[in-house]
């Protein structure tokens, strides 16, 4: 009789947590672009990626590449996108796994990610300046050695995010168990905590429609994939970000949050030296100065890119 109301109760939760995933994946409904300007695709090894692009062809080309985490989307550049496209050609994008490119259940890895970088600035774009959030910003670093990047725009780089656990992976790719551990995971508590603690200095410019719009880009079909490599720490790259960076022939500045946690900019100043990158640091920021403080941020980058607003 004991094993019989053990099995039930198995059963049941079991039962409601394939009715509870669901419910939500219903709710998600399809993610809209928040974004200015015209949307495309690029269609890359056989997964269908989508960007924007906005602003005059003729002014210089820069790509606009989000960071690395569930419900992660282009819509992190949101705020900038228009100040941006006044003096340059636009590109944001999404990453493959990610918000409204496809989501494939591959096991993503970071030299796939520089391997997407590196093609979508050949095929896409021109001689771009790059500015490449977080885990992203190595992916970058790792594919400015193969191709034509004018200069790259590091925002909180990092190279490390955790210890390499392949099991969360495959726990979190299982059919009921990993997508009921990753709703919670991906839930708008767990999004707008993500945010309140790596994201923003100031909690109240947390906006609800950015932490709306990250859990429906985080509850796509297929969304998780890509996340659960990054919860295992497999998106890592295989090389040191300073002496990467150092042996870079490409201009690079560094952009950090003064009170990041995450990265602190103890981090960012070691990195600076090391690698002989210029440091600009944004007061009253953590990881997502550029979301934070977008004015600000686009008057540093300005004044960093001599090219911005002169036409050449």
């Amino acid at each position: 009789m004991k094993a019989r109301t053990v099995l039930g109760a198995a059963l049941g939760t079991v039962g409601g947590a394939v009715v509870g995933n669901r419910l939500l994946k219903r709710r998600a409904g399809e993610l809209e672009n928040p974004l200015p300007g015209i949307e495309r695709t690029y269609r890359w090894r056989g997964i269908e990626t989508t960007y924007t692009v906005a602003g005059d062809p003729n002014d210089p080309d820069m790509l606009l590449l989000h960071g690395i985490y569930a419900g992660a989307s282009s819509n992190e550049f949101e705020p900038i996108v228009e100040q941006l496209a006044e003096n340059y050609h636009v590109y944001a994008v999404d990453l493959p796994g990610f918000a409204r490119s496809e989501r494939p259940p591959l096991v993503y890895s970071a030299s796939l990610y520089a391997e997407f970088v590196r093609d979508f600035v050949d095929d896409v774009t021109d001689d771009p300046i790059v500015v490449a959030s977080s885990l992203t910003g190595a992916f970058a670093v790792d594919a400015a050695d193969e191709t034509e990047i004018e200069r790259l725009v590091l925002i909180c780089p990092t190279e490390e995010t955790t210890d390499v656990r392949p099991w969360v992976r495959t726990l979190l790719r299982t059919p009921i168990v990993g997508t009921t551990l990753y709703n919670l995971l991906a839930s708008k508590p767990s999004i707008r905590h993500f945010y309140d603690r790596d994201g923003y200095y100031d909690a109240d410019r947390i906006d609800s429609d950015e932490v709306q719009y990250a859990w429906d880009s985080a509850h796509q079909p297929g969304s998780r994939y890509a996340p659960a490599s990054f919860a295992a720490g497999t998106l890592d790259p295989e090389f040191d970000l300073a002496t990467e960076l150092a042996g870079l022939e490409t201009p690079t500045t560094l952009v950090w949050g003064r009170d990041a946690a995450l990265v602190p900019l103890r981090e960012g100043r070691d990195l600076a030296e090391a690698a002989d990158c210029d440091l600009v640091v944004i007061d009253y920021a953590t990881q997502l100065p550029h979301a934070e403080h977008p004015a600000k941020f686009v008057e540093y980058l300005s004044a960093e890119l001599p090219r911005a607003g002169t036409g050449e």
